[in-house]
């Protein structure tokens, strides 16, 4: 038996997960704030998988929108978009991609801990942790305070309730979930394993108590379904009666759910036993492994479960990208990104002459050929 080590970010697969993929015609995004990545995992076929790390300080939220991609990083939120065009001629892997993500703006928020994003009919929204509050994104402020739970008495930071989950509705905020309703910093943190709570954004009122660290509240056929991260449950909530229902266990500290065609994506963690937040929590000796589950909602059945053996022990944000069985993102550690020119008609890239073949005082000319 070999006792080297695994490289870094080693996963493991379900057998059938390459297929299952690639029938669904979409691809999984992944954020680890531990790892410090965004990772795209895709099926390269029926049988292989293949997955596209991409750093990012602090990654957190991920949102999703037509063909932006905005995630959120310890001090800024960063928008993606991406072309179909580009991807041929990708200098540094040609005729790899299906798409390729390119930047096209940052926010510089400063530090504050933002959580889940999600994008509506007034722009980008965040959950704006450190200020317990709903937040819009964009070129005015650091945030634009919209939203705060009743039960917060001022718009400072803090981290009050540790506000985290956002669902949306028709393009607007409907649900969020707290980890308490405290008013104090970091007061949560006394009753972290059944102080939560969801709550009713028009209304301001709470719908469910007594939640075990609520994360990721989704709407899903007129119910509510959110992660009991403390206990390792997908429930449902009633929204009209606030009745729970736990659909499904899991062996792990579950956190970001995205919804597809009738399948969750899950993402688990492994808890920090060192940690005061996790040490004590009733899934601390059950979370043996990080990585995504699957489950078709309707049998409450799991199709399968992708695991890292390296590198990621913690997943904030899940996602899936639709209709792309192979995305590709321009690395910003690299220059590529900075060669990309994107019009309303045409997509080009920028090829820089090598140094040798021009003259030495114009510092090496810049031809452009169209990417498609």
């Amino acid at each position: 038996m070999s006792n080297k080590p695994y490289p870094p970010f080693t996963c493991t697969h379900s057998p059938n997960i390459p297929e299952f993929l690639w029938q669904l015609n979409a691809s999984i995004i992944l954020s680890t704030y531990q790892a410090g990545k965004m990772i795209f995992l895709s099926s390269v076929n029926q049988e292989n998988l293949m997955q596209l790390p991409r750093s990012f300080k602090k990654a957190m939220g991920i949102a999703l929108k037509d063909n932006y991609l905005a995630i959120a990083t310890e001090s800024s939120v960063i928008v993606y978009g991406h072309d179909r065009s580009l991807a041929p001629r990708y200098p540094a892997k040609p005729n790899t991609y299906e798409t390729l993500y390119v930047p096209r703006a940052s926010y510089y928020t400063g530090i504050l801990d933002l959580h889940d994003l999600e994008w509506g009919t007034e722009g980008l929204w965040a959950v704006n942790t450190q200020f317990s509050c709903l937040s819009l994104i964009n070129d005015h402020y650091s945030f634009e305070p919209r939203w705060k739970p009743k039960f917060i008495s001022k718009l400072e930071p803090g981290d009050r309730c540790h506000l985290n989950g956002l669902a949306m509705e028709n393009g607007k905020p409907k649900y969020v979930t707290a980890l308490g309703t405290t008013d104090e910093p970091m007061k949560w943190r006394e009753n972290k394993v059944k102080g939560g709570v969801l709550m009713d954004v028009d209304s301001s009122e709470i719908i469910a108590t007594e939640l075990g660290m609520p994360h990721t509240p989704k709407i899903y056929k007129g119910k509510v379904l959110v992660l009991q991260s403390a206990t390792g449950e997908i429930i449902e909530i009633d929204p009209q009666s606030g009745k729970k229902e736990s659909l499904y266990k899991f062996p792990g500290f579950v956190r970001g759910l995205s919804i597809y065609e009738d399948y969750a994506f899950i993402g688990l963690s492994k808890l920090r036993t060192t940690s005061k937040t996790f040490q004590d929590l009733p899934i601390s000796k059950e979370s043996v492994f990080a990585g995504i589950a699957i489950m078709y909602l309707p049998q409450r059945s799991i199709v399968g479960y992708i695991k890292y053996e390296t590198s990621v022990e913690e997943i904030y944000s899940v996602q899936v990208l639709p209709n792309i069985r192979r995305p590709g993102m321009a690395s910003m550690d690299k220059d590529d990104h900075n060669y990309c020119i994107v019009t309303p008609n045409e997509t080009f890239w920028a090829l820089k002459e090598a140094p040798e073949s021009t003259p030495k005082d114009t510092g090496g000319n810049i031809n452009f050929t169209y990417a498609n």
